[in-house]
């Protein structure tokens, strides 16, 4: 076994996020999640079996204890499944920096389960790969299927997998990230949200808030995805920074974000913020106010990358060795 395969994969934006596992080890969430899908920012893996050991670089360096613990949780379980016990290279590189919120860890083992599978010579659904690769960052079962995509809790490991939310082709939405580095541990985080007094309450507001999500996407209903998403923003890490180690993810150019998001919406011009685990702003606009959008957000000194609903985990010809 010395196939060699690759895949790209895209970062998702949470729409309806998770935060919290009631499994740590396969990741199972407590709730589904909804996200779309941002290109054309990428990361692109190379995989390849037939090695006496296991090696794996991310991003030009060597991964990191925690980050090969992570590629193991993905490869062995993939491993087992083909039957193969040979070694295995891989090389992982994003295009857009990761660990700021950008959703860097889902594109990264969304691809490295793709290309893993196609290397393994294992015939699966993207359904069924989402399974796999949810064990490498929970957000990544999503990134495989792409677009707008529902990640469901399940009841276990079998059923606990992301489906595609069908949208209009039409869909006018533009998606304006502006970049604020700072370095986040989203495990950490989501083990913190546990001791919040309002994530009960949270699970009991998600189921509804969810629906009205995937009808939102289901009619193409781009102002409603930007509002939900901005309200699920604000009750999120409302629960973070009531956690027990009060983790405040936001910097003060995160603040300055959301205050001008607010008043060019006072203006008139239809945008609205959403932001993950970590401190970087999305936000959501459509074609005809993304020019000013994005004029507004880079006279705060702010780096900023223009993108759309981006599609599902592919494998690609182009390998990285």
């Amino acid at each position: 076994m010395n196939k060699k395969a690759s895949a790209i994969a895209y970062p998702i934006q949470g729409l309806i996020k998770y935060h919290g596992l009631r499994d740590e080890k396969l990741r199972l969430p407590f709730h589904d999640s909804i996200s779309v899908c941002t290109a054309p920012i990428h990361t692109r893996t190379t995989v390849q079996f037939g090695y006496d050991g296991d090696t794996a670089r991310i991003d030009g360096k060597e991964a990191s204890e925690r980050d090969m613990e992570r590629v193991h949780d993905v490869i062995d379980s993939l491993r087992q499944e083909a039957g193969v016990r040979s070694g295995m290279r891989m090389e992982s590189r994003s295009d857009f920096p990761s660990n700021i919120g950008l959703g860097a860890s889902a594109s990264g083992f969304a691809a490295l389960a793709v290309a893993a599978t196609k290397a393994l010579g294992l015939e699966m659904s993207l359904e069924e790969i989402s399974r796999f690769a949810r064990r490498g960052a929970g957000s990544a079962a999503r990134a495989v299927t792409g677009g707008f995509s529902r990640w469901y809790a399940g009841t276990g490991d079998e059923d606990s997998v992301s489906r595609p939310i069908p949208y209009p082709k039409d869909l006018d939405l533009a998606i304006l990230v502006a970049m604020v580095p700072a370095h986040k541990t989203t495990d950490v985080a989501h083990k913190e949200v546990l001791t919040s007094p309002f994530f009960k309450a949270r699970l009991e507001y998600v189921p509804t808030v969810l629906e009205k999500m995937e009808r939102a996407i289901r009619s193409g209903d781009w102002e409603e995805i930007g509002r939900l998403a901005e309200a699920d923003t604000l009750l999120l890490h409302g629960i973070t920074m009531t956690g027990s180690d009060s983790m405040i993810l936001w910097r003060p150019d995160t603040v300055t974000v959301i205050l001008e998001v607010q008043a060019m919406r006072r203006e008139g011009i239809d945008c609205y913020f959403s932001i993950d685990t970590g401190a970087t702003v999305y936000i959501n606009t459509n074609r005809e106010y993304l020019p000013v959008v994005r004029k507004r957000i880079a006279s705060l000194g702010l780096e900023t990358a223009t993108c759309s609903v981006g599609g599902e985990a592919k494998v690609v010809p182009e390998h990285l060795f």
